[in-house]
C-alpha cells in the first residue's frame, strides 16, 4: 500500500502561469522531503476536447507526492514540517492569487497493457487527472463496482501508460489550506497531450461511458484536467 497526497493552487481571480523559477524551486523542495518515493508537477496542457471539455479551468499548479507509509506523508505536512515553506507567504511569487485545496489518500494501481511509446518529438506525458467531489449514497457499492469495472476499461484505451485510482483516508496536517474530502480521484497518463486527444474516439472510451451510467448513485459530478507531467525522484 501506498499514500498520495494532492495540493491543487487554483486561480483566485485572473488566470495565471507558474514560471520557470518557481517550478524550479517547488520540485527542488519537494524532492529533499523525507520518506518521500517520488513525485509529480502538474501544469495545464493545451486543449483536449472529448466529452469533458467544458469542465471547469484547471490548476494553475497542481502537486502529487508519494509515500510509503502514512506517517512520512504526514510529517511533511505537520506544523513546522518539511512542506511547510511551500504555504510560506509570498514564497513562490508566480502562484499569487490561487487558491490551494489539498488532501491525503491511498494509492491503487492498476496494470496496462505494455505498448511501444507513441510519444511525439516536442511533448511530454500528460495525465488525465479526474475527481469525484461529492458522495455516493452506499460508499462500498460505489467502490465495489467502481474498481471491479471502470479501470478494466481504461486500460483498453489507446497508448495508456499508467492508471491509478485514489481513495480516501484519515489523514492530519499543520498547512493553512482547505481540507478537501473527495472521495475519489483518478489518474491516467499518455505519452502526450495528442496521444490523450486520441483516446477519446476510441471503443473504450465508449465503453467507459457506458459503464458510467450503470455506477451506483452519487453526488456531486466529477471533473476532469489534462496536465502536462513533470516526475520527480527523491
Amino acid at each position: 500500500m501506498s499514500f498520495a497526497w494532492f495540493v491543487y493552487f487554483h486561480d483566485a481571480g485572473a488566470p495565471g502561469v507558474v514560471d520557470a523559477a518557481d517550478r524550479s524551486g517547488i520540485r527542488e523542495l519537494c524532492r529533499r522531503v523525507p520518506g518521500l518515493s517520488g513525485g509529480y508537477l502538474y501544469t495545464p496542457a493545451a486543449a483536449v476536447g472529448g466529452p469533458f471539455a467544458d469542465d471547469e479551468p484547471p490548476p494553475r499548479l497542481a502537486l502529487q507526492l508519494c509515500f510509503a507509509e502514512l506517517p512520512s506523508l504526514e510529517a511533511a505536512i505537520a506544523p513546522g514540517g518539511s512542506l511547510a515553506a511551500l504555504a510560506a507567504d509570498d514564497a513562490w511569487p508566480s502562484l499569487a492569487g490561487t487558491t490551494a485545496r489539498h488532501q491525503a489518500m491511498v494509492v491503487r494501481p492498476f496494470p496496462v497493457p505494455d505498448r511501444p511509446p507513441s510519444h511525439v518529438p516536442g511533448s511530454g506525458a500528460c495525465s488525465y487527472l479526474v475527481h469525484y467531489p461529492g458522495r455516493a449514497e452506499d460508499m462500498n457499492a460505489w467502490l465495489l463496482h467502481y474498481l471491479t469495472h471502470h479501470p478494466q476499461l481504461m486500460a483498453h484505451l489507446p497508448d495508456i501508460r499508467a492508471i491509478e485510482i485514489y481513495t480516501r483516508l484519515d489523514w492530519c496536517d499543520g498547512l493553512p489550506w482547505e481540507r478537501v474530502r473527495f472521495m475519489q480521484r483518478n489518474r491516467i497518463v499518455f505519452d502526450s497531450v495528442e496521444a490523450l486527444a486520441a483516446s477519446f474516439a476510441s471503443p473504450a472510451l465508449r465503453a467507459m461511458r457506458a459503464d458510467f451510467r450503470h455506477f451506483p448513485p452519487f453526488a456531486g459530478g466529477n471533473v476532469h484536467y489534462p496536465m502536462c507531467t513533470e516526475a520527480f525522484a527523491p
